[in-house]
């Protein structure tokens, strides 16, 4: 008579656990962040000598943003050419700081900067594929500020 009471225990004991681990499985409701004001914003003039992936000239950027980010989104929207080949990898985002989303949602591009190394670390973040969440991060993925970016063709 013990083994079925204990076959039952095991059994609603194996349930509940699956349970518990499918629940701490489930996505956390999204968190976005926050919406940059008007005053952290300025209009940014592109001059026509850049290259032809350069933003429209009426697009306005947050200010923390350099140039040659605006220049990388641009890529971005036009599908390359990426100078790197790392560039559009698949960002994990295993230190959870950017919200939860299904693996393969975020990507990732190198900025060019004018410095003496091959790969800065400045980067672009994208979400979705078309994007529609944007990052920019000026260490290397240790932290990120949220880009309101127009959809390409589209100025802000």
């Amino acid at each position: 008579m013990r083994k079925p009471v204990l076959l039952i225990a095991a059994v609603v004991l194996l349930i509940v656990g699956l349970w518990g681990i499918r629940a701490l499985q489930q996505p956390p409701h999204p968190q976005f962040a926050p919406a940059l004001g008007a005053a952290a914003q300025a209009p940014y003039a592109v001059p026509r000598s850049m290259s032809r992936a350069t933003p429209p000239a009426t697009q306005t950027w947050p200010v923390f943003l350099p140039p040659e980010a605006r220049a990388a989104i641009a890529l971005i929207q036009h599908g390359g050419p990426f100078p790197h080949r790392q560039d559009g990898s698949v960002l994990a985002n295993r230190d959870n700081r950017l919200p939860a989303r299904p693996p393969g949602y975020y990507r990732e591009y190198t900025i060019d900067t004018p410095s003496p190394s091959a790969r800065g670390t400045e980067r672009i973040v994208t979400g979705g594929d078309p994007p529609e969440a944007w990052y920019y991060s000026d260490d290397h993925d240790a932290s990120f500020r949220n880009v309101q970016v127009p959809r390409a063709g589209q100025t802000q």
